[in-house]
């Protein structure tokens, strides 16, 4: 005769939830999977972060995007590189980044906006669309109805934002010209 299975512990469902999930699991999503009220959910996963970051298991949960993930500490991401594929894509240009501040902090904003701010090309949306890190997120009033680009929950992640609130204030001595306007 077999033993009867044991429920899943709260730590096992939210290793096994963050593990799985392949993106983000919001504090909404945990409350529903542990059947506890939300603020009672975050303290599980929290409790849950520390216990796996305390036993040393090569993974930390972070807040990200509005939820929680699994990630590899920076300090073992280069212990891991053989084994990572495929390899990372190069890094952004300055223009490219110059016109993803644009839009992170302008958004929804036209490419028309963005060139003004700029004060020159903003070719390298089509870059940034294909990195996945900006999207069109509707159309604008003005005339013609020119495209609105944002950001995407893949910029958020590649940052390590939670949310687009976690953006740096703008001093006045880098990226003035996004104060215009």
């Amino acid at each position: 005769m077999t033993a009867p299975e044991r429920p899943p512990t709260p730590y096992a469902l939210i290793g096994a939830a963050l593990l799985a999930a392949g993106r983000p699991v919001t504090r909404r999503e945990v409350a529903e999977l542990l059947g506890l009220p939300e603020e009672a959910a975050e303290r599980a996963v929290q409790a849950f972060g520390e216990a796996v970051e305390g036993a040393g298991l090569g993974f930390v949960v972070e807040a990200v995007a509005g939820g929680y993930r699994l990630v590899v500490p920076p300090g073992l991401a280069g212990h891991l590189a053989p084994l990572l594929a495929p390899p990372p894509l190069p890094p952004l240009s300055p223009a490219a980044l110059e016109v993803l501040a644009v839009i992170a902090y302008r958004q929804p904003v036209t490419r028309a906006e963005i060139e003004a701010m700029r004060g020159g090309s903003a070719g390298t949306v089509v870059t940034l669309q294909e990195r996945e890190l900006v999207k069109v997120v509707g159309r604008s009033p003005a005339v013609g109805g020119p495209l609105l680009y944002g950001t995407t929950e893949k910029f958020l992640l590649e940052f390590g934002l939670r949310s687009l609130h976690d953006l740096p204030p703008l001093d006045g001595s880098d990226f003035s010209h996004l104060l215009r306007g």
